[in-house]
């Protein structure tokens, strides 16, 4: 049999096999060797930097031209929250009994048909301005950022601005997601291969010392995939071992944010496929924490394994996200209380996102986990701040819902966050019953509390 050789498809072969050493070169030189050492060369700030003089020019040029056509297509949105005074039921109610009636509110009956217009107003208020269900969708820019118009009204500007558009998409999709792609394979694989050869060795300072060096280049790796910029504030508070680290929570990410600074001891389910293979060869070199799906809703086995965990100082500290769903990175909901009740030291983390460069939550209802990742791998890149706060303790006298509020106040202050009561359950469930009796019974107790005062005059 007689073989051909076309000398165009060698040289296409070695063209390719230079290509791929010319690129694991240089992700091995400027991305993986420095993820080992924990250096960084400044090109992930300077690459920052020139995105937001993009932004900037961007957003004035449709200004410009919004002006120069004499139309209103560009209106740039205001994500700040207006914060209203606040104040009692009885107060209102108060208020519109001396604004509807010229009575003396001492003699006002129990019951005045003006009371209806408070909850009237407020069911209306609820359903202008829901200050729940919005904080389960993605935060409204105040200027585009060359990856969508977040602003259905704009329209085509100009010339220059739609090939910056195309030239960015070229960008994001042709170099950024195939060298993410690549870097985020990189640091899974050397995960799972690494961790699972170091939980061959017997337990003891070396295994440690391996499992925290390896856990801390593969999360650095993997932070690289993102193009994450991140800044920590106050590492002297950095969560120690025998503690429990709790931070709001935005997007699965979070993990990695916060493990590519310091090593913990995860919690979660126990998962299939390829989650679940991470998380086998994990918990082999380190002592990660996860519970069956018939465990995790066992309350006191899941506490005592926590304070099993803690009371062991030797052990990394635990990460735990108490709110228990995905917010938009605008504020703060419910802590759950079980982490509180434990009794360990608790070390508060509060992570805020800049969604100009690319929105890390992650709206679960609407995109599955590989879309998500699709989109941040997409986007421009993952910039945020980290602030570790001083250590809490719980108080005397103080139970577990009021230490978890204490601590979650913390976090929303330092963040810039709204502080909410809300439960982020409510992003699937419909409102419980209690919320509606808590109201009910506000009223009841001033009806009451008004014919008592009464009778004693």
């Amino acid at each position: 049999m007689e073989l051909f050789f076309n000398p165009f498809d060698n040289l296409v072969c070695i063209l390719l096999g230079i290509s791929f050493t010319v690129w694991f070169t240089l992700l091995l030189v400027f991305i993986i060797v420095p993820a080992i050492f924990g250096v960084s060369f400044g090109i992930r700030r300077l690459y920052m930097k020139t995105l937001l003089k993009i932004f900037e020019w961007a957003t004035l040029r449709i200004e410009r031209g919004a002006k120069e056509k004499n139309h209103h297509l560009y209106k740039p949105y205001s994500n700040a929250i207006i914060a209203k005074e606040p104040t009692s039921l009885e107060e209102e109610i108060k208020e519109i009994r001396r604004s509807g009636s010229n009575r003396d509110l001492d003699s006002a009956s129990e019951f005045e048909m003006s009371d209806i217009f408070y909850f009237a107003r407020r069911g209306v208020e609820s359903i202008m301005d829901d200050e729940v269900t919005k904080r389960f969708s993605a935060e409204e820019l105040e200027s585009w950022n060359l990856l969508t118009r977040s602003n259905n009204n704009f329209h085509y500007i100009s010339l220059r601005l739609t090939v910056l558009w195309g030239l960015g998409l070229l960008i994001r999709y042709g170099f950024l997601l195939p060298l993410r792609v690549t870097l985020a394979f990189t640091g899974v694989g050397l995960l799972v291969f690494l961790t699972s050869v170091i939980g061959l060795l017997p337990n003891g300072r070396i295994k440690n010392f391996l499992s925290e060096k390896v856990h801390l280049m593969c999360y650095r790796i993997c932070v690289r995939a993102l193009t994450a910029i991140i800044t920590y504030h106050d590492s002297e508070n950095k969560p120690k071992n025998g503690g429990i680290c709790v931070a709001n929570h935005t997007s699965p990410i979070d993990v990695i944010i916060l493990a590519s600074d310091g090593c913990y001891a995860m919690v979660g389910q126990i998962h299939g496929g390829l989650m679940g293979v991470i998380q086998r060869s994990m918990v082999k070199a380190c002592p990660h924490i996860w519970f069956e799906r018939s465990e995790v809703k066992d309350r006191h086995l899941v506490a005592k394994r926590l304070s099993n965990h803690v009371e062991d100082k030797s052990k990394l500290p635990i990460l735990i996200f108490p709110e228990g769903t995905c917010i938009n990175n605008t504020s703060v909901m419910m802590f759950k209380k079980g982490s509180f009740e434990i009794g360990a030291t608790v070390y508060p983390v509060a992570i805020k996102y800049d969604p100009r460069f690319g929105d890390a939550f992650w709206n679960s209802s609407k995109f599955g986990m590989v879309n998500y990742l699709l989109r941040m791998m997409s986007s421009w890149a993952i910039v945020c701040s980290v602030w570790y706060l001083p250590p809490m303790s719980r108080e005397e006298g103080e139970d577990a819902v009021q230490f978890a509020n204490r601590v979650k106040a913390a976090i929303a202050r330092q963040g810039g966050l709204v502080d909410l009561l809300w439960d982020g359950g409510l992003k699937r469930g419909k409102v419980k019953d209690t919320f509606k009796e808590e109201q009910q019974k506000l009223y009841s107790k001033m009806l009451v509390g008004t014919q008592e005062d009464r009778s004693r005059s």
